[in-house]
């Protein structure tokens, strides 16, 4: 549901774009799988989908189970007949797979409305964005000297190392776990990343508090509705997406979900997943899913390889039940922070930020200080995810579309504090990424043999590239284990590799 834009911060550095191409299955011991389960239908599961068919070939039959919209945490509202982002809703401009299913799926990119971006820390604005970009540097450098330069260069030098994820998936090769993923990029830098507060990591760097205080901890609010003591990985990816080079789709982002289903030939089921038990096949083993649809019918069938795409843990309210053998875990740790996302047609009440006259006030978008007597974390102007050739962003003193996040549903007076009157108000209630801290373990991805999971990726970083980057990862990696072919699986140096193979 984010990502925030924060122009003031210098654009990374471009890397290599390069996505696999469709293979063959080699089908090295045998006859290839017949039929394979997503459960979930979010970005995460109808990218693997998506994969599943170019690694796996026509042949294969994909289902994909989702009790829900497809599309997931990529969602939209309606408001005076237009539709707007209630879920996901930016793109970074290095998110390769995300880049490669637009173009795929022939949709378009939404057209950027520009609009100034503000911090408050309940009594004034203490950060304001310009119409002048060198003096928005200047006033970055007056304020906290070069430590906003000390975090371009940290997390440039992060994304140039993660950017090497595309090219080993170009080649084929695939990670039994988050860890192998990391190390593969980071070495124990990037693990270590994930057990280390990201106030600690950047304090070690040389970025000021101050900084971190007026700067970090907004766009951690607004990103991930939580504070600098989350771990440095999972700040560096919220940080990589609080850049000038963002997009989304036009039409919603959800579209994407939908194109890559139908891309992929598969077949949705609008039903709720119960239970998976191994069922002895020969020398193999195939899953039998138990589920109910939609119209409380209920039903199963049987899957020689299943992808779980949908987070497990019971805080979410998973009812999975895993029969017949054991997990890697009793219990998934951990559980999801839940934050509210309230769209507002109505006045802002600029008053409230320093402004009575709201013609005179110049900000699209708001950010939040860690303050405790602030009850939300950000406000922001949104337009509709379909923008004609003359739209143009509504003005303060003009009734608007406003997102509001926030930790607990805004009540009354809180909406009448931000808003001088309003039309209407609609509530999304998210789960919308895990509940991070500095000491949890990542999730497994291999459950038993041909049954693997794909959200533990979020709890290193949670955005729309993570889960299509893990996708990916997942349909490489049951491909090579149905095919036996090891030596594509965690696989060291594999800069040098790709270089010899070159």
């Amino acid at each position: 549901m984010r990502r925030f834009r924060f122009s003031i911060c210098v654009p990374l550095l471009l890397a290599w774009s390069i996505v696999g191409e469709p293979e063959t299955p080699t089908n090295v011991d045998g006859a290839p799988p017949s039929k394979i389960a997503v459960v979930g239908a979010g970005i995460g599961g109808s990218a693997t989908a998506h994969f599943l068919r170019q690694h796996f070939g026509p042949e294969v039959q994909v289902d994909v189970y989702e009790k829900g919209e497809v599309g997931g945490r990529l969602a939209t509202v309606t408001v005076n007949h237009n539709d707007y982002e209630s879920g996901g809703s930016i793109i970074h401009s290095l998110n390769l797979h995300m880049q490669e299913f637009v173009k795929q799926l022939g949709l378009k990119y939404r057209r950027n409305v520009a609009g100034k971006t503000a911090v408050f820390n309940g009594e004034e604005m203490i950060l304001e964005e310009t119409d002048w970009y060198l003096l928005d540097l200047f006033r970055l450098w007056w304020r906290y000297g070069i430590s906003f330069i000390r975090l371009q260069m940290w997390v440039e030098e992060i994304m140039e190392k993660f950017m090497r994820i595309y090219k080993y998936q170009a080649h084929g090769y695939a990670f039994s776990s988050v860890e192998e993923l990391l190390d593969s990029l980071g070495g124990s830098g990037f693990i270590n990343m994930t057990r280390r507060p990201l106030s600690d990591s950047l304090l070690e760097l040389g970025v000021s508090q101050r900084f971190i205080d007026e700067v970090i901890a907004p766009v951690m609010r607004v990103n991930y509705g939580q504070n600098v003591s989350i771990p440095a990985f999972v700040g560096a990816v919220s940080l990589a997406g609080a850049q000038n080079n963002l997009w989304a789709v036009e039409g919603g982002n959800k579209m994407v979900c939908s194109g890559l289903l139908k891309m992929a030939n598969a077949n949705l089921l609008q039903a709720q997943v119960n239970s998976i038990s191994p069922v002895p096949s020969g020398d193999a083993l195939e899953y039998q899913l138990n589920f109910t649809t939609a119209t409380g019918t209920t039903g199963s069938e049987l899957y020689n390889i299943v992808v779980l795409a949908t987070p497990l843990q019971a805080s979410i309210g998973s009812e999975l039940q895993f029969q017949g053998f054991t997990t890697p875990f009793d219990q998934l740790p951990g559980s999801y922070h839940s934050t509210v996302a309230t769209i507002v047609h109505g006045y802002l009440n600029t008053s409230f930020f320093g402004f009575p006259d709201p013609r005179l006030f110049p900000f699209a978008s708001v950010l939040t200080t860690d303050t405790p007597s602030l009850f939300f974390n950000s406000v922001a102007s949104v337009c509709p995810v379909n923008i004609s050739a003359g739209f143009r962003r509504k003005q303060p003193q003009e009734a608007g579309v406003y997102k509001v996040f926030s930790p607990q549903t805004l009540d009354k007076p809180e909406l009448k504090t931000l808003f001088r009157s309003y039309y209407s108000v609609q509530v999304t209630e998210w789960q919308a990424y895990p509940h991070y801290g500095s000491n949890q373990r990542l999730p497994p991805v291999e459950l038993h043999p041909n049954l693997y999971y794909l959200n533990g990726i979020e709890w290193a970083g949670s955005a729309m590239e993570m889960s299509s980057v893990a996708a990916k990862n997942i349909a490489l990696l049951a491909y090579h284990r149905w095919n036996r072919q090891t030596e594509m699986v965690d696989q060291k140096d594999l800069m040098h590799r790709i270089k010899t193979e070159l």
